[in-house]
C-alpha cells in the first residue's frame, strides 16, 4: 500500500433524477483516505483509481454538486461504474 500521506479519496453520491449533478458526500487525504476506502470496501462500493479526478475533487466541498466543468472526468467514472454493474447482472443470468 502508499504510504498513508500520499492516499487521496473522494466518495460520490448521485440519485438519477433526484440530483442535478453528482455530490462530493466524503474526501480526504492520508489517514482519513484510508477510513473513506476502508468504509467502501465494508459495503462493497467500487472503487474507481484516478489520482488527477481526485486532485481535482477534492476542491469541492462535502455536501455540494460537482461543477459543471468537472462533468466530463466524471463521466468516466459512471461509465466505467454502469460497465461494472451491467457484467455483474450478466453472470447472474
Amino acid at each position: 500500500m502508499k504510504k498513508s500521506t500520499n492516499i487521496k479519496a473522494v466518495a460520490l453520491k448521485y440519485k438519477a433524477y433526484e440530483d442535478n449533478a453528482p455530490k462530493v458526500v466524503a474526501k480526504g487525504k492520508g489517514v482519513l483516505a484510508q477510513k473513506i476506502i476502508q468504509k467502501a470496501k465494508e459495503y462493497d462500493v467500487p472503487l474507481f483509481q484516478n489520482e488527477a479526478l481526485a486532485d481535482m475533487l477534492l476542491s469541492v466541498e462535502v455536501g455540494e454538486e460537482i461543477p459543471p466543468k468537472m462533468y466530463e472526468a466524471v463521466v468516466e467514472v459512471f461509465v466505467w461504474l454502469y460497465n461494472l454493474e451491467e457484467k455483474a447482472q450478466l453472470s447472474k443470468g
